[in-house]
């Protein structure tokens, strides 16, 4: 049975925080708020979880989720190597808009897709959100939408899209900020996995939350492109 937990009261958000440990722990869905828009999440360590949320977006595993993280101690136990790039990054932006693609750890136990080695995460500037990490473990997590439409940025939103193919929804009221016109409402994404390279750049894969120019003051311009 899908249910909805308003955070804004205490014992829901206990109860709910409580409902959502449970429903990822059964392999099941959660829709969470994040700051930028809400997300829907499942267990990234279970395969069949990962393919159940791809299957509720109505998603190919050529679009793979990327995965919300407690924080940075977390990055480093799940990348292959953090570039001294990502980790200006990470201590700049984090907890916040920013998912950064690094080169995975090969002895991860998880199938998230067609990530060609690769993951893509974020830590998330909310603390609802950080509560049900911080007893979960890493999450893959997606906007909270069916692919194609807009994300959702309210449980209403989530709820009337994903139904109930979702377990529970923590309500933690809109989410998301002003933007310039034409910014993502998600998180800012950008490539760290060509560093390594002889000319190897950052590549700002999308243009979210955090503006271009701010990923450059941190990094410099001749390291990004």
């Amino acid at each position: 049975m899908t249910t909805v937990y308003d955070c804004s009261v205490e014992s829901e958000l206990l109860e709910g925080l409580r409902a959502a440990r449970g429903a990822i722990g059964r392999g099941e869905l959660v829709v969470i708020p994040t700051d930028t828009v809400y997300g829907l999440a499942a267990d990234a360590f279970r395969p069949a979880a990962v393919q159940r949320l791809l299957d509720a977006k109505e998603r190919g595993r050529d679009a793979p989720p990327p995965v919300l993280i407690p924080g940075i101690p977390t990055l480093t136990a799940l990348a292959e190597n953090v570039p001294e790039v990502v980790e200006k990054l990470v201590k700049q932006f984090w907890p916040g808009g920013l998912t950064v693609i690094v080169e995975a750890r090969e002895s991860l136990a998880w199938d998230l897709g067609e990530t060609r080695g690769t993951v893509a995460l974020r830590m998330p500037d909310n603390r609802h959100a950080l509560h049900l990490l911080a007893d979960t473990g890493p999450l893959a997590v997606s906007s909270a939408n069916i692919s194609g439409m807009p994300a959702a940025t309210t449980a209403q939103e989530a709820l009337a899209m994903l139904g109930d193919r979702v377990s529970v929804y923590l309500d933690g009221g809109a989410v998301g900020a002003v933007l310039p016109a034409g910014a993502d409402p998600g998180s800012t994404i950008v490539d760290a996995t060509s560093l390594h390279l002889p000319e190897g750049k950052l590549r700002i894969v999308r243009h979210g939350v955090i503006p271009d120019d701010e990923i450059i003051r941190v990094v410099g311009a001749e390291l990004v492109s």
